[in-house]
């Protein structure tokens, strides 16, 4: 009869009496108790489970994007790419939580449905916070957020600075002959502009002069391009789940996302491949 294998003769430590133990580190006893379901449906822990930890890693892109930001500034542009890839890998892993709350049928969702009252993801402060970090200010999106004061302070401060796409543009000018970019559109979405366009098309045209410039470009249409398909996931979802309902924060629901669909974060680089 063979015995147990124990890893402690290998040098394994097996006790944490008075020791930084993984629970210690993580706060897992803090954390495993945040899960508080206001119903007996089965199904309403997978549902708080899939928005806790996309908060989570909304966190964590927040975290890349504004450290991101900052690289670029300071011209360190080695650190901003590792950021901005961990970046489309973080929206890569909120696209695959979709396909685990798609196990859910209209008929688990009505369950619990009424027990959310008007909470609804649109309220996500940090979900807005990475749109505005990005450009898309939306003022109007501030509103859901004022019974916050604290929030609505953190996301009005991101306001008063340019965005990351806003610094972006910056570095194009400078990079491909200088001259002055246009103003930041600091509480306003970024729209389409034909001198950022142009270019644009400067750096794609010779890309070998602007290398670091083209991959940068590269990167953000990257991100862009999973952020979209997280927006298109969600629609979908929300489709399969309650069809054509209004969402639980009055939103017009699928109706709404499909409009968002329409929203360009960094248009001129999608709207250049036409002229290439």
């Amino acid at each position: 009869m063979s015995s147990a294998y124990d890893p402690g003769r290998e040098g394994a430590r097996l006790s944490f009496d008075g020791a930084m133990s993984y629970g210690d580190y993580l706060h897992l006893e803090a954390m495993l108790d945040q899960q508080h379901p206001m119903s007996d449906a089965h199904d309403e822990m997978l549902f708080i489970i899939q928005h806790q930890t996309s908060e989570l890693w909304m966190k964590l892109a927040i975290h890349e994007l504004t450290a991101a930001r900052n690289a670029l500034k300071s011209s360190e542009f080695p650190q901003m790419f590792k950021m901005l890839a961990r970046v489309s890998r973080i929206f890569e892993q909120l696209n695959s939580a979709w396909d685990v709350l798609r196990t859910m049928t209209p008929a688990d969702y009505t369950r619990f449905r009424e027990a959310l009252g008007p909470s609804s993801g649109f309220q996500s402060w940090q979900y807005r916070m990475i749109e505005y970090v990005l450009g898309n200010r939306n003022p109007n999106m501030l509103k859901p957020h004022a019974h916050v004061p604290e929030v609505k302070k953190h996301l009005e401060a991101e306001f008063a600075q340019p965005s990351f796409y806003d610094e972006v543009v910056v570095q194009l000018f400078e990079g491909t002959g200088g001259g002055t970019p246009p103003a930041p559109q600091l509480d306003a979405p970024h729209s389409a502009q034909p001198e950022i366009q142009a270019r644009w098309k400067i750096v794609y045209e010779d890309s070998e002069t602007h290398w670091s410039l083209y991959e940068l470009a590269e990167k953000l249409v990257d991100l862009e391009d999973y952020f979209r398909r997280w927006r298109f996931n969600h629609l979908t979802t929300v489709e399969r789940v309650i069809g054509f309902k209004r969402g639980t924060g009055g939103t017009t629901g699928v109706r709404y996302l499909r409009r968002m669909l329409d929203v360009e974060l960094f248009p001129e680089l999608w709207h250049l491949r036409g002229e290439l």
